[in-house]
């Protein structure tokens, strides 16, 4: 009997196709041309900087919410910056490591990636996002342990498994366009309202009310990102909000994102003494709502997402400042 043998080059056409799926079902091993070795700009680079904005602010109005309610503790709002900026960092690496493997950055036009753009061994990678959750995770513990809030750490451990399901294990949610969601309350109501109750034991209106509003620059960041790799990852099989939605659709909400925590704080506004100046962090986010309704590049979407990175810094940290300052301000 004659056996058929498959044409030349059929297996390695079917790998490539395997690693550029990003149907967790279908993993396979990425095609890799030569390249170097990872430098330390790129390990710095894994953790996208440019989102840890996203970390740090809703802490920071958290403390604010707290110091308001005569609850400020400065031991247990460094320990609350600290398991934020780690886990933020870890869930970037993991998502590097998660999406290098799967193939699905293969294609991807935006900055590099360690994992698919470099020489580096996917499995240190890997040990880097475990380390950086796992130094999140004693954080957390010596915040509970401070506070005396030990739910907290049920918070804590369902945080890291979201972290590291964002685009690992079986059925990763960043597939399905569930990342903004839970980005709105990992980063948004649990970070501001956590901090809050680790302090106060409770939480308090202003807490609930301004998670929300950190919760819309967290997803507009995570939008506008997913925005500029929609063509990628609609190759790759991924799905977010862009690729579900469509551009035009996905750029209005991005704009609804970036607006509607100034008319959450113009209330503030009318009662704190320095809750006027937090309004002026419109000049920066109005322009990039402006970029990207006009975006046609990578580039657009990258200068779009530095400016949505400073606003939410800077909307954050002002809004704990005119938290601190009060009604009658900063005595001089």
């Amino acid at each position: 009997m004659a056996k058929t043998s498959a044409a030349p080059g059929g297996r390695k056409q079917d790998e490539r196709a395997r690693a550029r799926s990003g149907n967790p079902a279908r993993r396979g091993t990425a095609v890799r041309a030569a390249k170097q070795p990872p430098t330390l700009g790129d390990w710095v680079a894994a953790t996208r900087p440019r989102t840890l904005s996203m970390a740090v602010s809703p802490v920071a109005v958290g403390v604010g919410a707290a110091y308001a309610a005569e609850g400020y503790h400065l031991v247990i709002a460094l320990l609350a910056l600290a398991v934020a900026v780690l886990l933020q960092m870890g869930v970037n690496v993991a998502n590097d490591y998660s999406d290098g493997v799967r193939g699905t950055d293969l294609e991807r036009t935006g900055p590099r990636r360690i994992t698919s753009s470099t020489a580096v061994d996917p499995a240190r990678v890997r040990t880097v996002a475990i380390v950086l959750l796992g130094l999140g995770a004693a954080a957390g513990v010596a915040l509970a342990v401070v506070s005396q809030q030990w739910w907290l750490l049920a918070v804590g451990a369902a945080c890291i498994a979201l972290a590291w399901l964002y685009t690992g294990g079986p059925r990763p949610y960043g597939y399905y366009g569930l990342g903004e969601i839970v980005a709105f309350l990992v980063f948004g109501m649990i970070a501001v309202n956590g901090t809050v109750f680790a302090m106060l034991g409770r939480w308090t209106e202003d807490s609930l009310v301004l998670g929300a509003a950190m919760g819309c620059f967290a997803a507009a960041l995570m939008l506008v990102n997913n925005l500029r790799d929609v063509d990628s990852d609609r190759a790759a099989g991924k799905r977010t909000i862009p690729t579900l939605i469509g551009r035009v659709a996905a750029k209005v909400l991005y704009g609804i994102l970036m607006l509607v925590p100034f008319g959450i704080v113009a209330i503030y506004a009318l009662a704190l003494a320095y809750g006027p100046f937090v309004l002026l962090v419109l000049v920066v986010a109005l322009p990039a709502v402006v970029i990207v309704a006009m975006a046609r590049t990578t580039r657009d979407y990258v200068t779009a997402l530095g400016l949505t990175s400073l606003a939410t810094l800077l909307f954050g940290l002002g809004t704990a400042v005119a938290l601190w300052g009060g009604i009658t301000g900063f005595a001089l």
